[in-house]
């Protein structure tokens, strides 16, 4: 908290998306640089964490895309993001099952914290296994881009319209009241353009813009048009346009003030699929469908493999098994609020679980 107060005293103010950037990723203050978020000990708890027969489902459809693409020497898969390397793992279970799939397999991880990165080099002990800090060096394909819970976590900004003009919500810290407040700063000329470009300011007069998670979906797409492959992603949030306020913080499983203590907790936001899907297609991507992961894993198959594993499994287990199950598809848990979808090039026509 006092590296952001030493940075806005003498009343300066930085735009929200920075004042996240440094509550999340600055080196030394960062939440994710120094901690382990990830389970029951942690402040939230991830679909792989909940059930393995996720990234099973997630591995399966790994495979399937492999054989439609016929059979390539080579896929590279790219985490983005991998969090405690659960998913990982579990992939690396199911993928050794399917030999020849295993043998052209590449992985590389995504991640930017070394806190992080020790956490899942201890769980992930392969040599297919690299880890990687930037996507712009890879240059071989086809490449899979795999991200659970990966875009919510970037910074994003708020920008009001008041009367057509467009304000930037920035953040500064109050010496008199001992907090942090926000202010409005009429947005540059460069931003409201960009928002234009985007007909976002079509849909209310609060605008999430996702700022560095465009950045991200450009250089996605570049690399899929080049070396061929594709985005999936699971992530929360909505498939319509919508004008409201998803900005949170999670600390010990429980919603909390993103400006009380940051560094201290999660801030992420819903992500606008809706968004997503048009930059990805502005880039010459396709988009078929947006799916709830309650129907993307049905269609998977989550159930029916659940069943025959409940066949060899204790009648404790087999409860336990489908109690996280629940948790994956049912409305009121997981199953309508995330999303998932999955861009590939526009002559590829690969529909599984959508």
């Amino acid at each position: 908290m006092n590296k952001i107060i030493n940075i806005l005293k003498g009343g300066k103010f930085i735009p929200l998306d920075k004042f996240i950037h440094i509550a999340l990723y600055n080196k030394k203050f960062g939440y994710y640089m120094k901690k382990n978020p990830f389970g029951k000990k942690g402040d939230f708890i991830t679909a792989p964490l909940i059930s393995y027969l996720f990234s099973e489902m997630i591995a399966i459809w790994c495979v399937a895309y492999w054989k439609y693409l016929k059979k390539p020497k080579k896929i590279i898969i790219i985490e983005l993001g991998p969090g405690d390397g659960s998913l990982c793992k579990d992939l690396l279970q199911t993928f050794k099952k399917f030999k020849e799939f295993y043998s052209c397999l590449e992985i590389k991880l995504l991640e930017v914290s070394d806190k992080l990165k020790s956490i899942q080099k201890l769980k992930i002990k392969n040599s297919k296994v690299k880890w990687i800090k930037s996507l712009n060096k890879i240059n071989q394909g086809p490449v899979l881009f795999i991200g659970n819970e990966f875009f919510d976590s970037l910074p994003i900004k708020h920008i009001l319209k008041n009367n057509n003009i467009f304000y930037e919500k920035h953040v500064k810290w109050s010496k008199n009241k001992n907090k942090f407040e926000t202010v409005l700063k009429k947005a540059k000329n460069n931003l409201t353009n960009k928002i234009k470009k985007l007909k976002l300011n079509n849909y209310g007069n609060l605008i999430e813009y996702p700022i560095e998670s465009l950045v991200y979906l450009k250089i996605i797409s570049k690399k899929i048009n080049k070396l061929n492959g594709g985005l999936l992603v699971f992530d929360y949030g909505h498939d319509e346009f919508k004008s409201i306020d998803t900005l949170q913080a999670l600390k010990k499983h429980k919603y909390s003030n993103i400006f009380k203590n940051p560094g201290t907790a999660d801030i992420t936001s819903h992500i606008n699929f809706k968004i997503f899907r048009s930059i990805l297609e502005k880039n010459n991507l396709s988009v078929e469908k947006i799916s709830s992961q309650s129907e993307y894993l049905q269609k998977m198959g989550i159930l029916q493999r659940a069943e025959i594993l409940s066949k060899k499994i204790n009648f404790k287990d087999k409860i336990n098994m489908f109690y996280r199950i629940r948790k994956l598809l049912h409305n009121k848990e997981m199953g309508s609020i995330f999303k998932v979808m999955f861009a590939q090039k526009k002559d590829k026509k690969f529909s599984l679980g959508f």
